[in-house]
């Protein structure tokens, strides 16, 4: 018979580090290894497939609203998407002092959209883990590398931050002209005098270059962090060996540390998402004003 001391030694010697665990958690199902920091022919196919897919998801949600309006007593599922949609129109009428038609239900999307990829990360940190091992899927170095969280990847919120930028771009053209325009890129802020236009496009692309990384950079960090927190709770209950003191102690441990982050975790997924359609819906309005 074997006793808990030989348990313990037996599951630690298969058990991956803390590194490892985390290490693998953090990896994305991709087309190719990344050898460095940017590499423009790897596609990360998990960030992929759940931004299209909560993108979907939005559409549903929005889509069944509207099949199930009524003018009486509203569902409380009408009444809460009802309540969104006068707290985002509200913000794009403070903010944008110009046609709102396409712009308010714009930031609505973006608001569900954003929600709903940072609540992926309530999903148990392996869940998927599990599953590819009840369906016997091995990757090339065991289980797959596997991400739920499109808002924890920077390309997935570079590559929002970038069609923010395109609309920036878009409706100052829209409102402003070509030629207004350019000329504001050479004479905003400081003056039109020709010896200040060089620092004025100086700065003018640096407020631009600015707006999009930081955009992508908040989303990102926040729900980096989040994600990497649950991994770090999570390593708690990998510890259980057994009813021993100390496996009962760091399994209490998670569950209680787990609870209160998640709970925490549900500011932080709503509020990034009104961050992040907040900033879209200012740096619009700012292209309808004029230095």
């Amino acid at each position: 018979m074997t006793t808990a001391t030989e348990h313990v030694a037996a599951a630690a010697a298969h058990a991956p580090t803390s590194g490892e665990y985390i290490k693998h958690h953090l990896g994305h199902f991709r087309s190719a290894d990344q050898p460095g920091i940017v590499d423009f022919s790897v596609i990360n196919y998990d960030t992929i497939f759940w931004s299209v897919a909560m993108a979907l998801l939005t559409c549903l949600i929005l889509w069944a609203v509207t099949r199930r309006v009524t003018s009486g007593v509203p569902s409380r599922f009408q009444g809460a998407i009802e309540s969104i949609v006068e707290l985002v129109d509200n913000q794009a009428k403070a903010i944008v002092h110009g046609d709102r038609s396409f712009i308010a239900p714009m930031a609505l999307t973006v608001f569900l959209w954003v929600a709903l990829m940072n609540s992926m990360d309530f999903l148990p940190v392996d869940l998927f883990a599990t599953i590819f091992r009840a369906l016997g899927i091995q990757g090339a170095h065991g289980e797959p590398f596997f991400r739920v969280v499109p808002t924890a990847d920077l390309n997935g919120t570079f590559g929002m931050a970038l069609v923010v930028f395109g609309a920036m771009i878009f409706y100052n053209l829209k409102i402003k002209g070509l030629g207004g325009f350019i000329h504001e890129l050479f004479t905003a802020p400081f003056g039109a005098h020709p010896a200040l236009w060089i620092f004025n496009f100086g700065l003018n692309l640096i407020e631009f270059a600015a707006k999009t990384v930081s955009l992508a950079m908040r989303l990102f960090g926040n729900m980096f962090a989040g994600e990497l927190i649950f991994l770090l709770i999570a390593l708690l209950g990998a510890t259980w060996v057994g009813f021993t003191a100390q496996s009962v102690a760091l399994a209490g441990l998670h569950v209680a540390l787990g609870s209160v982050w998640a709970i925490f975790h549900i500011l932080i997924v709503f509020l990034q998402a009104f961050i992040f359609m907040m900033l879209t819906l200012v740096y619009i309005g700012q292209a309808h004003e004029g230095h």
